[in-house]
């Protein structure tokens, strides 16, 4: 039979063997766990933008490639204004707040088709991330993805679903007389003749809360960039975004 001290002896050894174990992996692997992190990143920016199909699987190179290919970025602050020599990965927003990143999708012209930026804020269990894209008239919704949350599945939860996501393209941010609305997400379904259509998408039975903050921090996150989209709106493009 084993004595006490033989038994503490064994499970400190233990204890200490799968901790440097742990620690070890943790430090081998954490390079790897970025990389990917940022592959899903871009691949909901393509996504957002409209450049992927969403009934396939696209490997992390086709990612890569399609990304650096198609996809540029500026940074602004939060005068609009452009701030030279600085890329959306040279900034991170959750540090640097007044560092506002856009990815830009331009074709074989260089002219910009759609700007896209990250979106993130509360739902109702977890910090709820995401991109929207806006055609070039800075008007229309191009595409949104949610990729990164805690909601409830079958709830909330389904804000990651395409079914949900595709509801947003097509809709305007800004009103009649050029104001920014946003869109917002109702309670419920969204009749034909209801006011204001272009800016409403359908809820998710059950998930108002979610909607709810969704459509807060929606609004927030556009009008932080609408200084910027709106000197776009009223010069030449290409010449702001240079």
């Amino acid at each position: 039979m084993y004595s006490n001290a033989y038994i503490l002896r064994f499970a400190a050894i233990i204890t200490i063997v799968c901790g440097v174990l742990l620690a070890s992996a943790a430090t081998l692997l954490k390079p790897m766990q970025q990389e990917n992190i940022q592959t899903d990143i871009k691949k909901n920016i393509l996504k957002a933008v409209s450049l992927l199909d969403t009934e396939r699987e696209y490997s992390k190179l086709e990612i890569l490639d399609l990304f650096d290919q198609r996809m540029t970025s500026i940074v602004v602050n939060p005068g609009g204004e452009v701030l030279p020599g600085l890329k959306a990965e040279d900034v991170n927003p959750a540090e640097e707040p007044d560092l506002l990143p856009i990815y830009l999708l331009k074709d074989d012209a260089d002219e910009v088709l759609a700007y896209c930026i990250p979106i993130d804020g509360k739902g109702l269990w977890s910090t709820i991330h995401g991109y929207l894209a806006l055609e070039s008239d800075l008007i229309t919704v191009r595409g949104v993805t949610f990729y990164d949350h805690g909601e409830t599945p079958g709830l909330g939860g389904e804000i990651s679903q395409q079914w949900f996501q595709d509801n947003f393209t097509g809709k305007k941010i800004l009103d009649e007389s050029e104001n920014l609305v946003s869109v917002t997400i109702a309670k419920g379904q969204v009749r034909d003749d209801a006011k204001g259509k272009e800016h409403l998408v359908d809820g998710i039975s059950g998930a108002t809360l979610t909607g709810d903050g969704i459509n807060k921090f929606l609004r927030e996150d556009l009008g932080r960039y609408n200084p910027y989209f709106d000197k776009l709106r009223n010069q030449d493009q290409n010449e702001v975004v240079s």
